[in-house]
């Protein structure tokens, strides 16, 4: 099963260890607790829709930017249990 909220946790991480920024410093640029931050970019908590975009505003992303690459990694997961669930069945025979 994919989770949104792991796939997201990592494109914000990938991102703001892209621009080198702290979690320290994103909590303080989105104001919002280092925690809290933290345990989203691990995927334990979902992110309100207000809480991403001070997320995005403090990692100077678009939103969209955001939600396209977790929607890039969603579909390469889906594909990727697809592949895995539905390939050839092997049935052995009883001798």
């Amino acid at each position: 099963m994919v989770l949104f909220r792991r796939l997201l946790g990592d494109v914000l991480r990938a991102k703001r260890m892209q621009r080198g920024m702290t979690l320290r410093e994103v909590s303080a640029e989105a104001r919002v607790s280092l925690g809290y931050i933290s345990e989203i970019e691990r995927g334990q908590k979902e992110a309100s829709s207000e809480l991403l975009a001070s997320l995005c505003a403090a990692l100077d992303v678009p939103l969209s930017e955001i939600l396209h690459d977790v929607s890039s990694l969603v579909a390469l997961e889906e594909t990727a249990t697809l592949t895995t669930t539905s390939g050839p069945e092997v049935v052995a025979s009883a001798a």
